[in-house]
């Protein structure tokens, strides 16, 4: 999604866009020394499948109730499912070893039968997305020359030996914890504050004997030891004296090697506690928003500065062009002949001038092309607003589902925008069914992207995923749809039929011109598709985040850049259309309503195809994947090809009035 404002917003957000501050309606919790510190699992999410896991549709350990934690509509509609979980952690208190559960994850991996659900979420890339203090886990690896942090995309739940072809789980982990302390009074009791949380995956095959009967595989947990080790690692032998965490030497050289992920298993964990002094609570989420510089800003300066290139070159044209060539033929209509010859030139004369009495004739399907600026604009205001709030700092990662919720509501409450819009449009083309007109405002476009949403969801339910939102949510959409959008959306047609319809500067004649015949290059195609070039070219680069945040689930909080750059694309979208508009009525082509709509809107058209080139980096196989990403992805194109095409289209008209009102 994408928007507009103010000069001050892009000085503020010049240098670093990603610096630490306290993040509106996200309040600090400080814990005591000995607290407990909950840690919860999210779904499972692949680059490899789009199609999300809930976290016990594996067999991992259970705690003896699974609640879900702090859900709300936008959360449901993102696909999140935060669970608690059986790790139990202290604050500063240090754990070795310590025994979850064991469980019988499977059958034998074995050539010619299906291969148990772990087996396959392994092989698909599957990645645990833990979270301790509302901080998502960053994935520790290392080998034996380096060690390698990733702050997205969570950790992977088992690799695949690529000599034996099998695969193994992960069943420890080291979860390393920084904190700082927190400043206070002298005689209050001492309080810390989580600042990091890193997860170090490990695979060991403990040989273990159960401690007591585990009714053949069902999972087991307690509070005391659930099996007895044999032949333990370091930082698991019970009898060692000196107590160490467990290493990647220590895994690699005890002889023990992975383990497979089938029959019985044994997880465990280690907790280390480490004191930050230097990253302050508020600035916890830099390193993760930033994704450890991953991509440094220059990455954006450089899409920005690209983007305002192509606006330069558009705005000279725009001057060389139009302004030179209106002030020629403003000249030239205002002159009076003083002879024969001028007399008859001026009748042989061509150009804009001559389509006066027909540019501002109503469209052919005025109701459609209304509704389709109505909800444009309405799409147009929501993600403007939603930008700016993401700006200011209201929309951010810490609080999930805030951004599907803010894009949510905004279009609801907008709703009045579109039904003002579509009347007064409608009302100017004198159309007379604007009953109609408001109810395909207020069920089109909506009806649209509820059916795929709804077809896509079945989907997912049958695939078992995540991402499926249960009914009573669908229920919650259809209320906010059928309660709040559709009256409002009535409400501001009445409002844009009760006022006066749009002026136009010129009369229209009753009988139509007729349209000389027009060169291939000013053929409607042929414009779209170049109208559709520059913008495109002006937001591709920042494009390419925007869908790894949406697709490979990397976080995306650079608002300030993508406030620039849909400024930047509104601009292009505008500038271009009006030049091919003064083109086509040059040409005596008065015929521009839609082809205004089409040309702003033909960016879309690119965007979609950019998304074929960006899916080979998803590397699926998998047909729902192929409907889920192209299905949204269409949409998605559809939304912005409305937002865009509403741009050309009150641009042109906004400059047709000036150009035939002088």
């Amino acid at each position: 999604m994408l928007n507009q404002a103010t000069l001050i917003t892009a000085a503020l957000f010049g240098g670093r866009l990603v610096q630490g501050f306290y993040l509106p309606g996200v309040n600090p919790h400080s814990f005591t020394e000995g607290a407990p510190v909950k840690l919860k699992v999210n779904k499972m999410t692949s680059v490899h499948e789009e199609y999300p896991i809930e976290y016990y549709r594996l067999p991992f350990c259970q705690p003896e109730e699974i609640k879900l934690e702090h859900e709300n509509l936008g959360e449901f509609l993102s696909g999140d499912r935060i669970e608690s979980s059986p790790y139990r952690l202290e604050m500063k208190k240090d754990m070795y070893c310590e025994q979850v559960c064991t469980s019988n994850v499977g059958r034998t991996e074995t050539p010619g039968v299906s291969p148990n659900k772990l087996v396959r979420a392994i092989r698909r890339g599957y990645h645990n997305n833990w979270i301790v203090d509302n901080l998502p886990s960053a994935s520790k690896s290392e080998d034996e020359t380096t060690t390698y942090t990733r702050y997205f995309q969570g950790f992977p739940i088992g690799f695949v030996d690529p000599k034996e072809q099998l695969s193994y789980v992960y069943n420890h982990v080291n979860l390393e914890i920084e904190y700082h302390e927190v400043e206070r009074i002298a005689t209050a009791e001492k309080e810390y504050r989580i600042v990091r949380f890193t997860v170090e995956p490990f695979s060991i095959n403990h040989d273990f004997t159960p401690a007591f009967a585990d009714d053949d595989g069902e999972d087991s947990s307690s509070s005391f030891k659930i099996a007895s080790i044999e032949n333990p690692i370091a930082s698991c032998d019970e009898n060692r004296n000196e107590k160490a965490h467990t290493s990647f030497f220590m895994v690699t050289h005890n002889g023990h090697g992975p383990q497979l992920a089938s029959g019985k298993v044994l997880f465990t964990y280690d907790v280390i506690w480490k004191e930050n002094k230097e990253v302050s609570w508020a600035s916890r989420w830099d390193i993760y928003l930033s994704m450890n510089n991953a991509f440094p800003d220059k990455v954006h300066w450089l899409s920005v500065t690209n983007s305002l290139v192509i606006v330069l070159v558009l705005t000279t044209m725009i001057a060389a062009i139009l302004v030179r060539n209106l002030r020629r033929d403003y000249d030239r209509y205002s002159r009076v002949s003083t002879s024969d010859v001028e007399r008859n030139e001026d009748l042989e004369e061509t150009g804009w001038k001559l389509v006066h009495a027909d540019v501002f004739r109503p469209p052919s399907y005025p109701m459609m092309i209304s509704v389709f600026v109505g909800t444009g604009v309405q799409l147009l205001s929501m993600a403007s607003a939603t930008i700016i709030f993401a700006v200011m700092g209201f929309l951010n990662p810490a609080r999930r589902g805030s951004l599907v919720m803010a894009l949510l509501i905004l279009y609801v409450v907008l709703g009045g925008v579109a039904g003002y819009v579509c009347a007064r449009m409608y009302k100017t083309f004198k159309g007379k069914n604007w009953q109609r007109a408001t109810f395909v405002t207020a069920f089109g476009f909506p009806s649209i992207t509820f059916g795929i949403f709804f077809l896509m969801n079945l989907l997912a339910v049958s695939k078992d995923s995540g991402d499926a939102v249960p009914f009573s949510k669908m229920v919650v959409l259809l209320l906010l749809w059928f309660g709040i959008s559709v009256p409002l959306v009535f409400f501001g047609a009445y409002l844009g039929f009760k006022v006066d319809a749009v002026e136009f500067p010129v009369n229209t004649s009753n009988i139509p011109r007729q349209i000389p015949d027009q060169p291939w290059f000013m053929g409607s195609t042929f414009t779209a598709l170049v109208s559709g070039v520059m913008p495109f070219g002006a937001c591709f680069l920042e494009l390419f985040f925007i869908m790894s945040s949406i697709w490979m689930d990397q976080y995306y909080y650079v608002f300030g850049f993508l406030f620039l750059t849909f400024v930047i694309l509104m601009v292009t979208v505008a500038e271009i259309t009006i030049l091919f508009n003064y083109f086509q009525l040059c040409g005596e082509d008065y015929h521009w309503w839609w082809r205004s709509f089409m040309n702003g809107g033909a960016t879309a058209l690119y965007v979609y195809l950019y998304s074929f080139q960006y899916f080979k980096q998803l590397e699926s196989n998998s047909v729902a994947t192929y409907i889920l990403y192209f299905g949204y992805m269409a949409l998605i194109c559809f939304g912005l090809f409305l937002i865009s095409g509403s741009v050309g289209f009150l641009s042109c008209l906004y400059f047709n009035k000036k150009m035939f009102g002088s």
